[in-house]
């Protein structure tokens, strides 16, 4: 559909709290296909909707394995275990990455673009890629764990 800008560090809405959405209309499947778009433009493994602007907890992920794009609306953290530490990016703070403490293992459970409910888990990047959208939707950042 269309490139959205992505903001980065600094503009006030990358600080703000999401609101749940509580209806799929064909305005929130436009944003989700523009969120698909740019992420791919951008070369990122996932897209919240206040990365473009957009207070909405929506986000997009695509780690590259069989499971293709996934979309997450309203998305839950249920469970998480064990650790993992890795350099994370991210598009809204372009050309750097910083060692992160993350969760090894994430269940999820959220809306898709249809409005059907799923349980999700996952390990490693999967799980990384999960949690780190899933802050920005609470206004957080990556750079807020770094130790």
């Amino acid at each position: 559909m269309a490139i959205r800008k992505v903001r980065t560090v600094g503009d006030d809405v990358l600080r703000k709290k999401c609101k749940e959405v509580v209806e799929i209309t064909n305005r929130e499947l436009t944003l989700i296909e523009d969120m698909v778009d740019t992420m791919y433009e951008e070369n990122g493994v996932g897209l919240a909707a206040p990365q473009v602007g957009i207070l909405k907890r929506i986000f997009v992920i695509d780690i590259g394995d069989e499971n293709g794009v996934m979309i997450f609306i309203n998305p839950e953290i249920l469970e998480t275990s064990g650790t993992q530490c890795d350099d994370e990016g991210c598009l809204s703070i372009p050309g750097e990455t910083k060692q992160v403490e993350r969760p090894n293992y994430v269940k999820v459970r959220a809306f898709n673009e249809k409005g059907e409910q799923f349980v999700l888990e996952g390990e490693e990047l999967l799980a990384r890629a999960i949690l780190h959208e899933n802050d920005h939707l609470d206004g957080i950042l990556y750079i807020d764990h770094v130790k």
